[in-house]
């Protein structure tokens, strides 16, 4: 980011602060901030000073290299595993280390010590929904490994070692704008950060306005709308696959709400694609595998690329900001990519209190005694606030007579059971991973892992592929999970777990790939239950339609394919709509939409005009389908998903849901049709004028990256890109492609990537966002992953040695 530029910025968050300290009080007065010595003067520097030379730090066993390539990924040599992830928490501290602690306290509840009174609720809902009651259990697996403990403890030393050296003056900017001060990072901070991964991948569900739209409409409609799970679905696993053991059985009860396949469809902007192809099908004769999780973007971004190379261990990849280890990436035998799993892992039960002081609940045939905790928030300018926490052997219950969350998918007196709140140990299926040789060693790593669920694509230099879908799942009964449970009944518990060697897998299929892209796991001849919270399986439909016709496949086609902008869901229903279009009936500009939409080859790309036509007109027909009997998001009901909507368009002509029950006239799907094209031309013309440039589909979804205190000028806003929700491209707004990594494994392994976004979270550093015009063009960046401190000649800047203090 150019100096002018962030000087501009720290000028407009100053008026922030300002207007900060208004509404919440005891923020920094504007001369602190503004202060030649301590203020935001000493962030402002577009280069990052030069780490060449030598840092003394107690708590080093032995010295360790760290050398920086062009792009500031920094690559750490170390002698022992204990100094590598000390090395790791420094040198990631050095550039993240405000996002660490912030994006920690926004998980466990603890942004009102920042922020104020403010967002004092948001941090009540954090810690009643039990995020931090989860991470404790964790961190209790982790500290009994001796594995995790020594990297979590080692990791948690080399963060502190860079706070300890920190004077006011060096503190990041963000620091400064909100006047407070970095903290101690602890062991439990690592375990909060896998946990707010998990929330954001799976902690809400649907179960009280799936519950809602079964007692307003009955279990036939319900089953109709909401039914999952065709023989003809793109699945994780292909459909021929055996399942040779014998699955495991619950007591279900004699009358379970609604029998069937029953789901919703997963939240925007949550899912990602992954892909591997066995050498029969490249040109180089070797496996090749590619991963883009899409998430939230932000600045700084969510990941921090990084080399680790110890006794035992030489990976590359991207790492989470605040935990040892890398996430995502490869090693000289292996590389591995997630996506999210999708099944349901979270229930809502209703507690029978025996009386209003909600001290004993029923099960079975007893009572059972509420354990209570009280979580103690602190509050910037005010006391210290104490919240009453009731727990059942379910878990929290989040909204009860002195809490009422602003989610309005929490029932009231309800207990929340979600897996997260379990223990396991994710970062020691992180730490497995990163030092795996074989398929064995994959499939033992993802054994340790509980939430959150993900589909594990994996390819070697031996040739194998496979995927899993993997995390902790109970065994349900049929039905168990799409409604409100009987918290009554024992036999609504979670009785049992899918073990491991049960859960949806291939190794090597005849196809020669693998895929996913968060749609179903497995057809329905998988002999468990799994609840439905899966996406359009249209990303999957086009991944693997390309992925069948590819021939002598290579790195670039993967790159390509991550970039795939075919719209299936416009070419399904747009031969159906326009035909209700009269053409004789049009405006001169209404026939130059129509035009354009006949004229489309589908495909959503930045330059195209035809892609913003269809997203405002399909958005506008599907509220005119629904929004009469389901009321749209605020009246407590489940609306079908925009599959179930192609389903009916495309194979049900007079279903009923067209009518709107609101007009004394029957509508048919030509007058939906007609009128919401008619509302679509004067919606796009009214906001953006004629017909022309300013409707092109780059330009109107607005893709954007927001720095993470939403500071305009820290961020990239209207970024020129092409894809959607839906699309193998799935950019939209302020989601998208965080990390698109390709890896080739070759003898030699080759890997590309790029992230949006840069290594350093210094707004005025010039890696700070050097990443995202890269990635907005489509680009990946050849890795250089280095077997030696040696190696990497003309593309090491920098060279920092690590040395112990006496």
């Amino acid at each position: 980011m150019p100096l002018f530029k962030f000087i501009a910025s720290a000028a407009i968050a100053v008026i922030v602060v300002l207007a900060l300290n208004t509404r919440m009080g005891g923020f920094p007065a504007a001369g602190k901030f503004l202060s030649p010595f301590h203020g935001f003067w000493q962030n402002a520097e577009t280069r990052d000073p030069p780490p060449d030379g030598e840092l003394r730090l107690a708590g080093l066993l032995e010295p360790v290299t760290v050398l920086y390539d062009e792009r500031r990924v920094p690559h750490i040599f170390a002698k022992n595993d204990r100094d590598l992830y000390f090395a790791q928490g420094y040198i990631t501290a050095r550039d993240r280390l405000w996002q660490m602690e912030f994006q920690t306290a926004a998980a466990a509840g603890r942004l009102a010590e920042i922020l104020g009174p403010g967002v004092l609720e948001r941090d009540r809902y954090q810690r009643r929904v039990g995020l931090v009651y989860g991470a404790r259990n964790t961190l209790t697996e982790i500290m009994a490994e001796p594995e995790t403990r020594l990297s979590v403890s080692a990791y948690t030393g080399g963060v502190n070692a860079y706070i300890s050296s920190l004077s006011a003056g060096d503190y990041p900017i963000e620091y400064k704008l909100l006047g407070y001060a970095p903290e101690p990072w602890t062991p439990l901070k690592c375990a909060v950060l896998i946990k707010s991964m998990a929330w954001i991948l799976s902690g809400r569900n649907s179960d009280l306005r799936m519950t809602n739209t079964l007692e307003r409409f009955g279990g036939e409609i319900v089953r109709d709308l909401f039914s999952f799970g065709s023989a003809g679905d793109d699945t994780v696993i292909p459909g021929s696959t055996p399942w040779d053991f014998e699955p495991r059985r619950v007591t279900r009860p004699d009358t379970p709400p609604v029998r069937g396949s029953i789901g919703t469809e997963s939240g925007a902007g949550i899912g990602s694609n992954n892909w591997a192809v066995s050498g029969s099908r490249t040109a180089s004769g070797y496996p090749i595998l590619a991963n883009d999780p899409h998430l939230g973007l932000s600045l700084p971004s969510l990941w921090y690329e990084i080399q680790l190379v110890g006794p035992t261990v030489n990976v590359y990849g991207v790492s989470l900001p605040g935990g040892p280890g890398v996430v995502i990436g490869f090693n000289r035998h292996i590389a591995w990519g997630f996506t999210n799993a999708g099944t349901d892992v979270s229930d809502w039960y209703e507690i029978t209190f025996r009386d209003d002081t909600l001290q004993e609940y029923r099960h079975g045939d007893r009572w059972r005694p509420v354990e209570t905790a009280v979580e103690e928030i602190r509050v910037r300018g005010g006391e210290t606030f104490r919240d009453t926490v009731r727990y059942t052997h379910h878990g929290p219950v989040v909204w009860d007579s002195k809490y009422t969350p602003s989610d309005s998918r929490v029932p009231k007196r309800h207990a929340f059971r979600w897996t997260a709140h379990d223990g396991g140990n994710a970062w020691l299926t992180c730490l497995r991973l990163n030092a795996a040789r074989s398929y064995d060693d994959y499939v033992e790593a993802m054994a340790h892992l509980t939430a959150p669920a993900q589909n594990f694509a994996y390819a070697d230099v031996d040739g194998n592929i496979a995927i899993w879908h993997n995390g902790r799942f109970p065994v349900r009964w049929e039905g168990q999970g799409a409604f409100i449970a009987d918290g009554s009944d024992p036999l609504h518990d979670w009785q049992d777990w899918i073990p491991h060697a049960h859960k949806p897998h291939v190794k090597n299929p005849a196809r020669g790939y693998v895929s996913s892209a968060n749609q179903r796991p497995a057809d329905p001849s998988y002999p468990y239950w799994l609840a439905d919270v899966y996406s359009s399986p249209t990303r999957a439909r086009r991944i693997n339609e390309r992925l069948a016709e590819m021939k002598a496949i290579t790195p670039e086609d993967f790159q390509s394919l991550q970039l795939d902008t075919k719209h299936l869901r416009a070419e399904a229903v747009l031969p159906v709509l326009l035909p209700f279009i009269d053409p004789r009936s049009l405006s001169p500009d209404q026939y130059a939409v129509v035009r354009t939409l006949r004229d489309w080859n589908y495909f959503a790309n930045a330059e195209q005009i035809a892609p913003t036509i269809f997203q405002t007109w399909w958005g506008r027909l599907y509220r005119a389908i629904w929004n009469d009997e389901f009321g749209g998001s605020a009246a407590g009901l489940q609306p079908p998903s925009g599959d179930r909507t192609v389903k009916m368009i495309l194979d049900e002509p007079d279903a009923r849901w067209y009518d709107d029950t609101r007009t004394e006239q029957v509508e048919t799907l030509a007058d939906l049709a007609r009128s919401t094209f008619e509302s679509t031309c004067r919606q796009l013309t009214d906001s953006l004028g004629p017909i022309g440039e300013t409707w092109k589909w780059g330009r109107y979804k607005g893709a954007e990256i927001r720095h993470l205190l939403r500071i305009p000028e820290f961020s990239r806003m209207h970024l020129f890109v092409g894809g959607g929700r839906g699309i193998v491209n799935a950019t939209r707004g302020g989601h998208g492609p965080c990390w698109r990594m390709v890896v080739a494994l070759e003898p030699d392994v080759r890997a590309w990537g790029i992230y949006p976004g840069g290594q350093s979270g210094n707004p005025g550093s010039r890696h700070y966002d050097d990443f995202v015009d890269t990635w907005v063009q489509g680009e990946l960046d050849e890795l250089l992953f280095l077997k030696t401190p040696e190696d990497g000649e003309g593309r090491i800047e920098e060279r920092l040695m690590l040395v112990g203090k006496p």
